[in-house]
């Protein structure tokens, strides 16, 4: 028996596109002499929909999309039988009316064959909300030169059943147990697992875990692509019964890749990507995604000779290539000399546009007009938001004429705290690094200036003669230049410090007591813990943001904005 694992990149809504993406896969597998191919959860809808799936309309074309395909499919492969990830209807007067399904389409028609069981509400999932669960596990019997396999099928979540390796309990229900009674030849598993922090690793260990209990080989098939502010991956894989990686697909790319069956040698070389790179690709796609699918070609950036928009310009490169890549410096009078020159040199080294919009005379203009018209001085934070609100204006009149995704520069320890100025420099149509703390930003730029980054720069065919970030960028002390001499460090602690607090807060859920004994003084956890508070109102109005950790500041922090705790 010979599989396609068909690893895409859907785009969400689009079914007719999603089928003819489905329907170019069945080419490759026939090409290959395979008998089956699988796709992704939610494969013909993209994941995830979320309120797509209430639109009757698209369920209703769904079906007809989904006949079609199976028409078109036998009429040009025949005997070629593909798995497509659906939304089944459910013909009662409950609501949700809705299974996340598997279908299976071969001779000319389609049948769904499997459910999913466990439906997530955690992180960014809120699948209860579209899904009913489904009842018992699906095993698929398919005779195949004149042998019967029996296919065991879980989706995604289905598969994440092991407490003392995922961390979150206990489900009332177990897929792999149940299917151990099933005697299954094979687990497939089909995923839409977005990107995060050490996620890989915990694939590999939940699906190890799958197929040494079942003592089958395991075939795991995931998305890739970004949608809005998720990642996805892809890096599908096929384990031995031992658990052993027998294949690995590509990371962050399309991938159509076959696998028979009697092929159980185990990989020899299991290349791995370090952290950085990992992080680097993730926001790569992240943004050449999120451009492509909202119909932009072009980026714009406000490039402050800082670390933060220096990477974030390095990222919008990578993804949309230096000549669709503009950015903007904005001087005041309290901008130094080398962040001046510091931009230049950077766009010089990315081969970006760049220009210079100096906004003293603007800062003057706002300045006289307040005070000959109502008597009104503006105080020093006023000052510096104004500031700010002037750049983001400037920005957001450069996107509208031109038509460029605006990227946002902010990082995550700044959107914590509020330390950045709503519609100012939270201007943007997409938070490019808001779900990484200043650390991590350091760390990313340290990399990317580092040999280690080498060919992951020829890949993405940015410079490589030399630094790309420059140490001048890396090693100059945090500040926003909104005041004289100003520095980060004048309204909050050291990031490395501050960092600290903010992941034992936001990441692992700590209280005061606890940040107490991991050696934090109580007066600064409770001013930053107060600083988060006062902030909320701000991040409802920031753009989606790029999500990386297992919990961003984004569609995932669902904390009120009016609240005593």
């Amino acid at each position: 028996m010979k599989f396609l694992l068909a690893q895409i990149n859907p785009v969400v809504g689009d079914l007719e596109g999603n089928a003819k993406k489905i329907f170019f896969t069945a080419s490759k597998a026939s090409s290959t002499s395979c008998d089956l191919v699988l796709t992704p959860e939610l494969s013909l809808w993209g994941y995830p929909a979320n309120d797509l799936l209430l639109k009757k309309n698209l369920i209703n074309k769904q079906y007809q999309i989904l006949d079609q395909l199976a028409l078109d499919i036998n009429k040009k492969f025949r005997n070629l039988s593909i798995i497509v990830g659906v939304a089944e209807i459910i013909n009662d007067s409950f609501f949700p009316n809705l299974y996340n399904s598997i279908a299976l389409i071969e001779h000319g028609e389609w049948k769904i064959i499997a459910r999913k069981i466990i439906l997530p509400t955690y992180e960014v999932f809120d699948e209860k909300r579209y899904f009913r669960s489904g009842e018992k596990v699906s095993v698929l019997t398919k005779k195949i030169n004149n042998k019967t396999w029996r296919l065991g099928f879980t989706i995604c979540e289905d598969l994440w059943v092991n407490k003392n390796i995922e961390g979150r309990g206990i489900h009332k229900k177990n897929p792999i147990n149940d299917l151990k009674l099933k005697k299954v030849d094979i687990l497939v598993n089909l995923s839409a697992s977005p990107y995060t922090f050490k996620k890989l690793e915990l694939r590999s260990k939940v699906s190890s875990f799958a197929a040494q209990y079942l003592q089958v080989p395991l075939i795991y098939v995931n998305q890739i692509g970004a949608n809005d502010n998720l990642i996805f991956d892809g890096n599908s894989f096929i384990l031995d019964k031992n658990g052993f990686k027998i294949k690995q697909l590509k990371s962050f790319s399309e991938d159509l890749s076959s696998w028979d069956i009697e092929q159980t040698k185990p990989l020899k070389n299991k290349f791995e990507n370090s952290e950085m790179s990992s992080i680097f690709d993730a926001l790569v796609l992240g943004v050449k995604d999120y451009a492509k699918k909202c119909g932009f070609k072009t980026a714009l950036i406000g490039l402050s000779g800082g670390i933060d928009s220096a990477l974030v310009s390095a990222l919008a490169t990578a993804a949309l290539g230096s000549n669709n890549v503009y950015c903007v410096s904005m001087p005041s009078k309290w901008s130094s000399s080398h962040s001046k020159s510091d931009a230049k040199e950077l766009a010089r080294r990315l081969k970006i546009n760049f220009n210079s919009i100096p906004i003293e005379n603007l800062m003057n203009s706002f300045e006289e007009s307040f005070i000959k018209t109502i008597d009104f001085e503006m105080a020093e934070i006023t000052n510096q938001n104004i500031q700010s609100r002037i750049r983001g204006t400037l920005l957001m009149a450069l996107a509208n004429q031109e038509k460029h995704l605006l990227l946002s520069t902010g990082n995550k320890s700044e959107l914590a705290v509020g330390y950045c100025t709503l519609y100012g420099d939270m201007n943007g149509g997409l938070s490019v690094i808001g779900d990484l703390y200043k650390t991590n930003v350091f760390k990313l730029c340290n990399w990317l200036d580092s040999e280690d980054s080498i060919n992951h720069r020829k890949s993405y065919m940015l410079d490589t003669s030399g630094d790309l970030i420059g140490e001048n960028i890396r090693t100059k002390a945090p500040s926003a230049e909104l005041g004289p001499d100003q520095l980060d460090t004048d309204s909050l602690p050291p990031y490395s410090i501050l960092d600290n607090i903010l992941k034992g807060i936001i990441e692992e859920k700590k209280d005061l007591k606890q940040l107490e004994e991991d050696g934090h003084a109580k007066e600064l956890v409770l001013k930053i813990i107060s600083l988060i508070k006062k902030a909320e109102f701000k991040r409802k109005q920031a753009p989606p943001i790029l999500k990386l950790s297992s919990q961003s500041l984004g569609t995932d922090w669902r904390v009120p904005i009016a609240i005593s705790y």
